[in-house]
Parts: C-alpha cells; sequence; structure tokens
C-alpha cells in the first residue's frame, strides 16, 4: 500500500502510476481538488479494478496529514510506503531574499514532508516494516542557481532522511532521498521556463546536462518504485540523484 503525497500531476502522478501498475493499492493526494478527480478519474480507466483512495487537502499541515493517514488505516489497516513529493521551487533569486520567503520555503519543502513523515512512522513502526522516500532536488545537493531558501530547505530534507533512517532502522523502516535534475512535464515550471525564455533554457540544458535532455516523471517514477521494493531491501539513508550527470560532487 503506497501513499503519495502531491500525485496529482508530475512526478507524483508518475509515481503514483508506477504503483498501480505493480499492482499496489495506492493513495494520491493534493490540494487542487479538479485536477485530483482528473487523476483518479485517469487511473480508474488506465487500471481497471485498481485499489485507489483519494485524499484532498493540504499535506503539509497535521490535521489534514491526521485525517488522511486515518482513512489509510480504517480502509487498508497498513501503509506499506510513504512518499513525499512535497515542495516549490518559486521564489526570489539572489540573497536579498525576506524572512517571509525563506519561513514560507522551508514550511513547504522541508516542514511538510517531516510532518508527514513524523505522522505516518508509528504505522510502519508498529507493522515493523515500511519504506519511506522524500522528493529533495539537485538543488540540495550541491551549489545551483536556485532560489537560497528552497535550496537550503531541499539540503536539509536530504540530512533528515540520513539521519532519520539511522534512527527507525532497527524497527524495520528505511528511509531515502531521491534528488531529481531537470524534470519536464506539461504544467511544471519547465514547461512555463521554455515558453518564456526557450533559447536560454535550451542552451543550460545543452550545456550543463551531459545527456543534453530533460528527464521524465517516468524516469523518477520507476527510480523510487524500486527503493520501496524488496530489491532494495539494503538501502537505506542514501540520497540518490537522478539528473543525466549534472552534478559533480561526489
Amino acid at each position: 500500500m503506497a501513499f503519495i503525497a502531491g500525485s496529482s500531476r508530475g512526478i507524483g502522478k508518475a509515481i503514483a502510476r508506477r504503483f498501480l501498475g505493480e499492482g499496489a493499492r495506492v493513495v494520491i493526494s493534493g490540494r487542487d481538488q479538479a485536477a485530483l478527480a482528473q487523476c483518479e478519474k485517469e487511473f480508474a480507466a488506465e487500471f481497471p479494478g485498481a485499489r485507489i483512495l483519494e485524499v484532498r487537502g493540504d499535506l503539509t499541515q497535521t490535521q489534514p496529514i491526521r485525517e488522511a493517514l486515518a482513512q489509510v488505516r480504517e480502509r487498508w489497516g497498513r501503509l506499506d510506503a510513504l512518499i513525499a513529493n512535497i515542495g516549490s521551487g518559486r521564489g526570489t533569486l539572489g540573497w536579498q531574499v525576506d524572512a517571509a520567503e525563506w519561513t514560507e520555503a522551508f514550511g513547504t519543502n522541508f516542514h511538510g514532508a517531516v510532518r508527514l513523515t513524523t505522522e505516518a512512522l508509528p504505522q510502519m513502526i508498529e507493522a515493523k516494516r515500511g519504506s519511506i522516500v522524500l522528493i529533495s532536488s539537485i538543488a540540495g545537493v550541491e551549489s545551483s542557481p536556485a532560489p537560497l531558501p528552497y535550496s537550503s530547505a531541499k539540503n536539509a530534507l536530504i540530512a533528515y532522511a540520513k539521519n532519520l533512517a539511522r534512527q527507525v532502522a532497527s524497527a524495520g523502516v528505511r528511509v531515502n532521498a531521491v534528488a531529481p535534475g531537470n524534470i519536464f512535464f506539461e504544467g511544471g515550471s519547465w514547461a512555463a521556463n521554455l515558453e518564456a525564455r526557450r533559447d536560454a533554457v535550451l542552451k543550460h540544458i545543452a550545456d550543463e546536462v551531459p545527456m543534453q535532455r530533460f528527464g521524465t516523471p517516468d524516469e523518477i517514477a520507476d527510480l523510487v518504485v524500486f527503493l520501496c521494493s524488496a530489491r532494495a531491501s539494503f538501502i537505506t539513508g542514501a540520497c540518490v540523484v537522478a539528473d543525466g550527470g549534472q552534478t559533480r560532487s561526489f
């Protein structure tokens, strides 16, 4: 049973689709009611008979998280995989960023994932099994042109994943982070960037990404589902980068 936060579009939607393709029961979630309903409609048509639970709400806040997890326990009684696909890379570039934007960036990109994980862990510890994947970013791995609050929050998320993994490993729970590079999907930030400044974006990809292309949500989904599977049973506390070779650090 897999719970994917932020799964009405993009990377989260692709992750949900991959889990459904593997025969898993899946919770899809998001704040956009129309997008979430459309997502469930598509999945129901693509995977007839699949067991899908739709959860609407802001899963960066404690009460909606608790309500969602209560629905999961009532419906299926277990939680095997949790994917915290929460965040936004929007923000002010440069170092002159006001305090409110720092607070908002950490609230969305760090604290939301931590709250979700903290509330979900007791179910996994009780069952003595579970896998948690936190979606970070290559902006959190090394220096990048991304907004400072965003990159700092995503870096903190990686540190959280690595340290938490040590604390819950003996309880049978694995915790990993995934750091995607430039992932393109319709309606995403790179689609907007391409529309606004196509030549500059294509030059950036050609110059900075050795594979000279964007990644796809499906490529990230394959990695996440692998990390949650028995084939990754000895992998915990890792941050796996999927960026076409863009980052240079070890």
